[in-house]
């Protein structure tokens, strides 16, 4: 078949429409069936924080201290929607290299911004991310662990993964994503779609079933951390 020339004027206006769709930016990711996000990427709305510290910056939640603006005591910004109990919820984060976040799930409000529960842990360093740590208990499982808590306290650890082959697969300074399942006794953390670690908690005393979901400042040194593309699925 003989090839056919195109008219100049009409290879020029396909050449430019080609140009105008290469630079419309990809549509954003399907949020998954059943996830509702709970973050409108513009505003505070349906959050609650410690005034003057939470803000929304390039779409995204952040909170930044300076050295002319310390953040001298925890502080957390709270989702406002509920206390879900069994459900999955999935987030973005970005953290500088010496920030320390976390996600706080089935937790407690308590005075002056703070709060009590379980943490999926963060570090800008990558060395707490895929932890579970707890107000009251400490880091109850770290990345690599699948652990178990009887109902009487007793802890049961078994290996499931190398520590730090697992950290080989969070980004430094740049984005990365929580996977954290509630369901039941279970807590189970993922990061960038990578296992890291598991708990089944069914000690009497402390085990919590339901409770809010919160976003960490730390104190310390300057730092920064953002959260994005917030999202969760119930699972009762």
């Amino acid at each position: 078949m003989p090839r056919s020339i195109l008219p100049p004027t009409i290879a020029a206006f396909l050449s430019g429409t080609l140009l105008l769709l290469s630079a419309v930016p990809a549509p954003a990711a399907d949020v998954g069936e059943g996830f509702t996000p709970i973050f409108n990427g513009k505003d505070l709305a349906g959050w609650e924080g410690e005034p003057g510290w939470w803000t929304v910056e390039d779409g995204a939640l952040t909170a930044q201290s300076t050295p002319e603006k310390p953040c001298n005591q925890c502080n957390y910004l709270v989702w406002k929607g509920g206390q879900p109990a069994s459900f999955e919820l999935t987030c973005d984060f970005k953290l500088s290299a010496s920030a320390n976040s976390g996600v706080q799930i089935r937790s407690e409000t308590r005075p002056n911004w703070d709060t009590y529960g379980y943490q999926a842990d963060m570090t800008g360093d990558g060395n707490l991310v895929g932890y579970v740590y707890h107000h009251k208990r400490g880091l109850i499982a770290a990345r690599g662990e699948k652990v178990t808590i009887d109902a009487d306290g007793k802890k049961e650890v078994r290996k499931i993964g190398d520590s730090a082959e697992l950290l080989k697969n969070f980004k430094k300074e740049d984005w990365n994503q929580y996977r954290i399942i509630c369901r039941g006794p279970d807590i189970t953390l993922y990061v960038n779609g990578v296992l890291m670690c598991q708990i089944t908690d069914k000690d009497a005393g402390t085990a919590a079933k339901s409770g809010i979901i919160a976003l960490q400042m730390h104190p310390g040194p300057p730092m920064k951390v953002q959260f994005n593309n917030i999202r969760i699925k119930n699972l009762n």
